[in-house]
């Protein structure tokens, strides 16, 4: 009998999957934290039942498109509209804090300018992946911070652009200008069409009432309405996250949520635990251990930094102070969209290839330790003012 290469590694996978899962249960901890510890297990650095780690993060980056499709869904209108002035000057309080705290750090480090800026926009974006999937456990993303949390993510989707744009010019390469044009264009042009969904109420899905009874035909008009949104965004240079939210709107305004979200939940489930599962096959244990002071050191001072600064920049746009520290707690890992800028410096010479392990493994610890630290975090924080009542 001739065994399927595949069958041995995917039959591990789910196996440590399911054992980590039933003792995080029991411990009440998230499952992501399983999905990353997986990663260490299956990856090159653990036992390398998976050496692949790039199909690995192809097949999570579909987790990431699925997972805003959804939020799209759910996400509120009204709120949406509400949250612009949250997610505009949010976002650029928070890179430009970003930036200035590791200008301080890199002048007594001898820093390049260069290299300054790329580390300030490596530590300014958080994980949407991370975020959006402990609020939805948690039945959070209704709530103030939620609300402000996902508006900020969705601005940071958008400045990825802009800033693999500055990487780029600073290494010397001159941009193409017409991506940047395509890019401005896309982005002026979503940017509109989320508008009007939002404000059209009597929106319907073409053949929407053909597939409402037939599961294989709901199941491919689901793909389609999150992955088309997310390549045509992609073909303009963007975010495909970003075009499957504004995909997740569309059928919301719809009213078609039903169906949709009941044919794509067991694909979302399982494409998001995979790109967590190639978050922890990047982290380098070997690194890790011969580096662990400076990491740990790096590793807390990230996680109190971007709390902080996130936690003022929200209290000076008008919430309150319990609001404003939770969701900088929310905010204060380092995310997904980090790895490309990371990488991308790396390519064009303004990091060295220790600063590059360095950076990849602070952020794989920095998603590791995201929903201890947010956890330990609300208890403080809800207990301190539970005290000043």
């Amino acid at each position: 009998m001739h065994l399927d290469p595949l069958l041995p590694p995917l039959v591990g996978v789910v196996v440590i999957v399911l054992l980590l899962g039933l003792i995080l249960q029991f411990f009440r901890q998230p499952q992501l934290v399983g999905y990353i510890i997986t990663g260490i297990v299956i990856g090159p650095a653990g036992l390398g039942i998976v050496q692949d780690i790039a199909l690995i993060e192809h097949l999570g980056a579909l987790g990431v498109t699925l997972l805003l499709f959804f939020i799209g869904m759910e996400i509120s209108p009204h709120q949406l509209v509400k949250g612009w002035r949250i997610a505009v000057f949010g976002t650029l309080f928070q890179i430009g804090i970003s930036v200035m705290t590791t200008w301080a750090i890199g002048s007594f480090l001898d820093w390049s300018l260069a290299r300054i800026i790329l580390l300030g926009f490596v530590i300014s974006l958080s994980s949407t992946a991370v975020v959006l999937k402990l609020l939805k456990d948690r039945n959070e993303l209704e709530t103030t911070s939620g609300q402000n949390v996902l508006m900020i993510l969705l601005a940071q989707d958008l400045a990825i652009v802009p800033m693999l744009i500055i990487v780029s010019m600073m290494s010397g390469q001159s941009p193409d200008e017409t991506l940047i044009y395509k890019q401005v264009f896309g982005g002026i042009a979503i940017t509109l069409f989320a508008i009007w969904v939002v404000s059209h109420k009597n929106m319907k899905l073409p053949f929407a009432h053909h597939v409402k009874k037939d599961h294989e035909l709901q199941l491919f008009a689901a793909l389609l309405a999150c992955f088309g949104f997310a390549f045509i965004t992609g073909m303009l240079g963007l975010s495909a996250a970003l075009g499957a939210f504004v995909g997740g709107l569309v059928v919301a305004a719809a009213k078609e949520t039903d169906w949709v979200q009941h044919a794509l939940e067991p694909l979302k489930i399982v494409f998001v635990a995979l790109l967590f599962v190639s978050m922890g096959m990047l982290i380098d244990l070997h690194f890790i251990q011969q580096n662990i002071l400076l990491l740990l050191s790096l590793l807390v001072g990230v996680l109190l930094t971007n709390t902080f600064i996130n936690a003022i920049i929200l209290k000076f746009l008008g919430n309150n102070w319990q609001d404003s520290l939770y969701s900088g707690a929310l905010l204060s890992q380092i995310g997904e969209f980090s790895f490309v800028l990371a990488t991308v410096g790396l390519q064009v010479g303004l990091i060295s290839n220790f600063a590059y392990q360095t950076t990849i493994a602070l952020i794989a610890l920095t998603l590791l330790s995201s929903p201890v630290w947010i956890q330990a975090s609300k208890i403080v924080i809800t207990n301190f003012f539970k005290a000043e009542v």
